[in-house]
């Protein structure tokens, strides 16, 4: 399978580079900028792209490109801060600017070129430096109001540079450029589908665990469903599930799950009822990363006992996907910052005796998605609302107590069952993912004349693609309103709801 290898330079939009190029139907792996040769060039890349980065190419220690990469004599993409390090690298000259440009702009183009749009487009440009002169063999392919080198090219050595955004939604022509950058110029297959994922998964999962016996951790949302359903194509019958009752899932979801896995997996599924243990094991605490923690942790003790139960399986079968391993900062893949540790990435125990199985770990939520119709799951699973894995407790700020939880689901309910009665969750609706956040917050009220002083639910509902960017979902004033009536009519302990209008980033689309 052809694939693209895309260098990390420190971006925070590295991972959606990698997103577009998947897009175009093209297998690519995302490497920080310093990664070694043997390890990148281990995928047989068609192609190079740099990403941007915060550094400036002149200072000292600034990330640079590696010799491995230029002798390769492989194409090259340079995207903002990428551009300029390979304009550096190849003998140019980059400066600081005195007029910047952190927003849109217009770019014209000057010649025609395989890359670009023929006609002048909108950008998204983020770049305090400018290129002020060329490396030799390049030339001008475009420009905007503030850079005379907004793109440029040298189409013999198939080297380009862009300086503007060309992975992100404001760059309305970037996932065509990117196509045409790595169909047309790299020569690489689209051969990247659901189909193909399918068929390469399953090469590596037999391979890793060989004939012995596999456990999997099921939640029954479509990231862990779709990894036993992989498993189970993989290696049949030498899988056993197990679906554990947290205590902390969706009102009526323990129910809905377990009938819906009980179909697609029969007898080889183990159902465990720990609601009083996972509860306890939170009491009293209120720190989200050490409720993440605390959930990892128990869930892995669980999955031990049963697997000494089960004749000691080796290998352990998780859900975790690209935005988990990016979030969570694995070392081995980005030099990202840390943003929260979800509880199936660095909240798992050192001394776990388990080895994992993780098929998504390099996918995205759509791609997950896709893989799972064509695995034919049922459509109910593969849309199910995503729900973080350490459940309600990072949507219970505060402590976690059984009366906050049940309060939590019953709010979180009424928001479900009225989006769905407007059609507005679910397969092909605008809303991505909605849910109800508590909040340890007390506010004065009065229902009936009486004074109360009661919690906050704070409702929040996204839209995305790729669950690594996400917008605020512009809901009717109407469904808000009867939503919030519902709520502090129906629901106990609840006087007040608020509506979260914040994107990601700045914010991440869980409160904790």
């Amino acid at each position: 399978m052809d694939s693209i290898a895309v260098l990390d330079f420190g971006s925070q939009y590295a991972q959606l580079i990698a997103r577009r190029v998947r897009e175009a139907q093209v297998y690519c792996e995302l490497f920080p900028w310093d990664a070694e040769a043997a390890k990148v060039l281990s995928i047989q890349p068609r192609g190079f792209i740099l990403s941007g980065g915060p550094a400036s190419v002149y200072t000292a220690n600034a990330p640079f490109i590696q010799d491995f990469i230029l002798a390769s004599g492989l194409p090259i993409l340079g995207i903002c801060y990428g551009m300029q390090a390979l304009t550096q690298a190849l003998g140019g000259r980059v400066d600081p600017s005195s007029e910047r440009e952190f927003g849109p702009a217009i770019v014209t183009p000057l010649s025609s070129s395989s890359l670009l749009p023929g006609q002048p487009f909108p950008v998204w440009m983020s770049h305090g430096d400018r290129l002020t002169q060329l490396a030799p063999g390049f030339s001008s392919l475009a420009s905007s109001d503030n850079s005379p080198y907004a793109a440029i090219g040298d189409a013999s050595q198939h080297y380009y540079g862009v300086q503007f955004h060309p992975e992100v939604r404001h760059t309305p022509d970037g996932a065509e450029i990117l196509r045409r950058f790595v169909v047309d110029i790299c020569q690489a297959k689209p051969d990247w589908t659901p189909e193909s994922i399918i068929e390469e998964s399953v090469k590596r999962i037999r391979a890793q665990v060989g004939g012995e016996r596999v456990l999997a951790a099921v939640s029954g949302g479509v990231d862990s469903s779709v990894a036993t359903a992989l498993v189970h194509r993989a290696v049949g019958d030498q899988l056993v599930a197990v679906f554990v009752n947290t205590g902390l899932m969706r009102q009526g979801e323990p129910g809905q799950v377990t009938s819906t896995l009980q179909k697609m997996l029969g007898p080889e599924l183990v159902t465990v009822e720990a609601a009083g243990d996972f509860l306890g094991a939170l009491a009293g605490v209120i720190d989200p990363e050490e409720k993440r923690r605390i959930v990892g942790e128990k869930f892995i003790r669980i999955f031990e006992q049963q697997a000494k139960n089960l004749g000691q399986p080796n290998f352990l079968v998780q859900g975790t996907i690209y935005p988990d391993v990016v979030e969570s900062s694995a070392p081995d893949r980005n030099k990202a910052d840390r943003i929260k540790t979800h509880h199936n990435v660095g909240g798992l125990p050192k001394d776990m005796h388990f080895q994992l199985v993780e098929p998504l770990r390099y996918l995205f939520k759509d791609e997950v998605r896709a893989v799972g119709e064509a695995l034919g799951l049922p459509e109910e699973m593969v849309w199910r609302q995503p729900f973080p894995g350490p459940g309600l407790t990072v949507r219970c700020l505060g402590e976690v107590t059984p009366g906050r939880v049940e309060r939590l689901q019953a709010a979180d309910a009424i928001l479900t069952q009225e989006l769905t009665a407007a059609g507005l969750i679910g397969k092909g609706a605008e809303t991505s993912q909605a849910f109800v956040v508590l909040l340890p917050v007390r506010s004065v009220g009065v229902m009936g004349d009486v004074r109360t002083y009661q919690e906050t639910a704070a409702i929040r509902a996204v839209i995305t693609d790729d669950f690594m960017t996400a917008d605020w979902v512009r809901l009717p004033y109407d469904l808000l309103g009867r939503v919030a009536n519902r709520i502090v009519n129906e629901v106990h302990g609840i006087n007040r709801v608020v509506y979260d209008i914040t994107s990601k980033p700045p914010a991440t689309i869980e409160w904790e």
